[in-house]
């Protein structure tokens, strides 16, 4: 009986916030939580960059500075020369350098060398999300290094490579012809 009486008053207590819900006349336009966003913390947060480089902060790096701070902020998860540590992804890896049989075998690593479209992808997603313990932190000198010295041991770009934002979307990486781009355009029609 203790369960159903329990039972009984959580279901009451369910309804009786409901009939107070139903009561009021509107959401409140505040909840009392929180301040709100300024234009500099929205800013602040509003950092993708788009294949096409929009977004790309100025800047810029070379590979032999990404080297060093990959062995400092990167090695430790995805392997010294980029192989990845699991669960982490390896990075560094061209093979299969012809075709693109990643529909046909799931097995297959894909890595910044032989998967990503584009390098500007690469930037954006370094920017935000690395490193683990602390996404956002890298300056831009840091990000443009970092791709610089990962383009370098993909062998997209030459040694010592050096990168900014007109030569980062200049990148022409080697399964770019791989994806169809999405150009859709619209609101809620598009999913």
């Amino acid at each position: 009986m203790r369960r159903y009486s329990s039972g009984v008053a959580l279901a009451a207590a369910l309804a009786a916030c409901q009939v107070a819900d139903r009561g009021a006349s509107a959401s409140p336009s505040t909840y009392g939580l929180g301040i709100p966003a300024t234009a500099a913390d929205i800013a602040a947060l509003n950092t993708d960059v788009s294949p096409s480089g929009e977004g790309l902060p100025k800047g810029s790096g070379d590979a032999t500075r990404g080297a060093a701070l990959y062995q400092a902020q990167c090695a430790t998860c995805h392997g010294a020369s980029g192989e990845g540590i699991a669960p982490n992804p390896p990075l560094v890896g061209r093979e299969p350098r012809e075709g693109f049989p990643f529909g046909n075998d799931p097995k297959l690593v894909r890595t910044v060398g032989n998967y990503w479209p584009e390098a500007t992808t690469l930037f954006d997603y370094i920017k935000r999300t690395m490193p683990l313990s602390a996404p956002g932190s890298l300056s831009d000198e840091d990000v443009y290094s970092l791709t610089a010295h990962l383009l370098v041991a993909n062998e997209i770009l030459p040694a010592g490579a050096s990168l900014d934002s007109a030569s980062l979307v200049a990148v022409r990486m080697p399964a770019r012809d791989r994806f169809v781009p999405d150009d859709r355009r619209g609101g809620r029609e598009v999913r």
